[in-house]
C-alpha cells in the first residue's frame, strides 16, 4: 500500500528549507561585501589622508546575524568619532569651518550596489 503523503506539510518543510539556504547565503554575502567596504574605506583613507596612521588602519567590519536577518556594520575601531568629522567638515577652534573629505560616501553607494547585485546572484 502507499503512504499516504500530506502535501501541506511537504510543501512547507520545502520552503523551510529554502529559507534557511536563502539565510545562510545572505548572511555569507553580508560578511565578504562589509570586508571588502572596509578595505575600499581604508584604502580611500590613506589616499585622502596620506600615511597608514591608525586612522586609515582601524577601519574594520562586523557582521551581525538573526535567523532572519543580516547585517553589515563598517566602522573605525582606532577612532571612532572621527570619521564623522572628517567626511562631513568641523567647526575650527579660532571659527569657521573646514571642508569634508569625502572618503566614505563613495565607498557606500558602491557596497550597496555590489550588495544589490550579489543578492540577486544568489537568489
Amino acid at each position: 500500500m502507499a503512504k499516504a503523503i500530506n502535501i501541506e506539510t511537504e510543501i512547507a518543510k520545502i520552503l523551510t528549507k529554502y529559507g534557511d539556504e536563502v539565510a545562510e547565503n545572505i548572511q555569507k554575502v553580508t560578511k565578504e561585501i562589509a570586508r571588502k567596504g572596509a578595505k575600499a574605506v581604508k584604502q580611500n583613507a590613506q589616499s585622502s589622508f596620506g600615511g597608514t596612521g591608525k586612522y586609515a588602519a582601524g577601519w574594520t567590519s562586523q557582521a551581525k546575524e538573526g535567523r532572519y536577518s543580516s547585517q553589515g556594520i563598517i566602522y573605525n575601531r582606532a577612532k571612532p568619532g572621527l570619521p564623522h568629522l572628517l567626511e562631513h567638515g568641523h567647526a575650527k577652534r579660532g571659527g569657521g569651518r573646514t571642508d569634508g573629505r569625502e572618503h566614505i560616501a563613495p565607498v557606500e553607494q558602491e557596497v550597496i550596489r555590489s550588495f544589490e547585485e550579489a543578492i540577486k546572484e544568489t537568489l
